[in-house]
């Protein structure tokens, strides 16, 4: 049949060839940044290349229609994978919200923080604005920090539990706090990177690394890392501070709703955790309930 069909399936071999190396281009974030930005479509590109098998098995092309589906199906079930296997519950509450520069809802905000009583906030683009949400927190979230220096405002780490002096840490797209949680300290960190490549993200992780490697405890980490969990640039951020991706992922950027929404919004602890996702409010990014197991 193959040979009925020469213009099909020359087109069908050059589009799996491409799709094969688009998906392949994916897992090389470790060689050029470019591979995370690839990263972002894996599902995509693996769902892709499952229709083109199919049709290259309709043209005689066993073999190819044979390699493609399982490349198809090992990249596909890593994706789902990540957007359907819950964690296990932690014990430790931390919700985490890219709050939108120009967020016009900030008291909806603050009653669903109230309402699922975190026992520590982690926010994003903390703009002026936006600072009156601290304030209203103020009185249950005595512990603040708020680092201007990032993205739209900068990042904060609001807590009620009681803080260790001195230990406040402010990097670009960063802030730490470390807390006493029982008998032991533990370290909340708020990240907002930037755009992957062609944008700077690679440099901003660069920097980040070696902070967050030199916070010595447990850490909790969340935030809004505009990479995907299987991106490379977020698998360092999580060996930095030994940390687990908390579960399931999901599309929590809703800046290209209704064709796309991006699983960007993420929460690491040293044993995992549960997401649960909660509404916008006014952002344009999902807010995260995360139960942690430091």
């Amino acid at each position: 049949m193959e040979d009925e069909h020469p213009i099909w399936t020359a087109l069908v071999k050059t589009a799996l060839v491409l799709t094969i190396l688009l998906l392949a281009g994916g897992y090389l974030g470790w060689v050029h940044p470019l591979g995370d930005s690839l990263a972002v479509g894996r599902g995509y590109a693996a769902g892709a290349l499952a229709l083109l098998a199919i049709v290259a098995g309709f043209l005689g092309l066993q073999m190819a229609a044979f390699g493609s589906t399982l490349v198809a199906l090992v990249a596909a079930l890593q994706v789902a994978l990540a957007f359907f296997w819950p964690g296990p519950p932690g014990t430790f509450a931390l919700y985490q919200k890219n709050l939108f520069f120009q967020n016009a809802a900030l008291a909806e905000v603050e009653a669903d923080i109230r309402g699922t009583r975190p026992l520590a906030v982690t926010l994003q683009e903390v703009s002026p604005p936006n600072e009156a949400l601290l304030a209203a927190l103020a009185a249950e979230y005595p512990g603040q920090l708020h680092c201007r220096t990032g993205r739209r405002g900068g990042t904060a780490v609001l807590t009620r539990l009681p803080v260790v002096p001195g230990s406040e840490t402010c990097a670009d797209g960063l802030a730490a706090l470390q807390v006493q949680l029982e008998e032991r300290a533990v370290w909340v960190v708020s990240v907002h990177l930037s755009w992957p490549w062609p944008y700077d993200q690679q440099a901003q992780v660069d920097a980040l690394v070696p902070v967050l490697a030199g916070l010595e405890g447990p850490v909790l980490m969340a935030g809004d890392f505009n990479m995907v969990g299987w991106g490379h640039a977020v698998k360092r951020m999580a060996w930095a501070v030994d940390g687990l991706q908390a579960g399931p992922t999901g599309g929590s950027y809703l800046g290209f709703a209704p064709v796309l929404r991006l699983p960007i919004d993420h929460a690491f602890a040293p044993n995992g955790g549960r997401i649960t996702f909660r509404p916008a409010l006014g952002s344009d990014h999902l807010g995260l309930f995360a139960e942690l197991e430091p």
